[in-house]
């Protein structure tokens, strides 16, 4: 039988797992020879899901020079997760009550009266309130229920990824050392040139 291909939702999430699973940091080009190879994601796709993970703020990124670089820690991607879900949820309800509200002006106006024009926008109104929720909910069940693996394993690393995120900040202090003496640098231009805050430090 012809083999079934990967959905974008499962591209997303073994495209995580490559950030998840090295804890470093990436171009392009090197993604998209990791991807195909170890997770099974086409080449050809490599860009699309990525920005998609960028856009969703799972994945950050950042141009060094001429190159863009990718990067994400567990803890991150289960903080943004956790602020969708709670924004979807909090416009479904808003919705919902609007909903409520709009249905009991509709059937009050059914009580001995003909129909008008106010009630046909209320019609009208409620119309685009339940395409909205349904909406809304479709987009809740996907924050919801997407990548069980994913969310269960950034439960399981926080300590990985205050370690990782250690090291990285180790990483910069080093490279922003190297550079000072390779070249006579200031520190802070160092830090302007490259975005670096002024009060990065290590991770208690």
């Amino acid at each position: 039988s012809k083999k079934k291909g990967l959905s974008f939702e499962e591209k997303r999430v073994r495209m995580m797992e490559i950030f998840f699973e090295t804890k470093d940091v990436f171009q392009l080009k090197d993604i998209e020879k990791i991807a195909p190879k170890e997770k099974g994601i086409t080449s050809m796709s490599v860009k699309e899901i990525l920005q998609s993970l960028v856009d969703d703020g799972m994945v950050d990124t950042d141009r060094i020079g001429t190159s863009n670089y990718f990067w994400a820690f567990p803890s991150k991607a289960l903080h943004a997760r956790k602020r969708k879900l709670e924004e979807l949820q909090s416009q479904f309800a808003e919705s919902s009550q609007k909903k409520e509200a709009l249905q009991k002006s509709i059937e009050k106006s059914k009580i001995g009266r003909e129909d008008t024009a106010e009630r046909a926008a209320l019609i009208e109104e409620l119309a685009a309130l339940r395409q909205k929720k349904e909406q809304l909910k479709a987009e809740i069940d996907k924050y919801r229920e997407c990548d069980p693996d994913v969310v269960e394993e950034m439960r399981q690393t926080n300590k990985i990824a205050k370690e990782a995120a250690n090291r990285w900040t180790d990483n910069i202090f080093s490279i922003k050392s190297w550079a000072k003496r390779k070249f006579g640098f200031e520190e802070s231009r160092i830090d302007k040139s490259f975005g670096i805050p002024e009060d990065l430090d290590y991770i208690d």
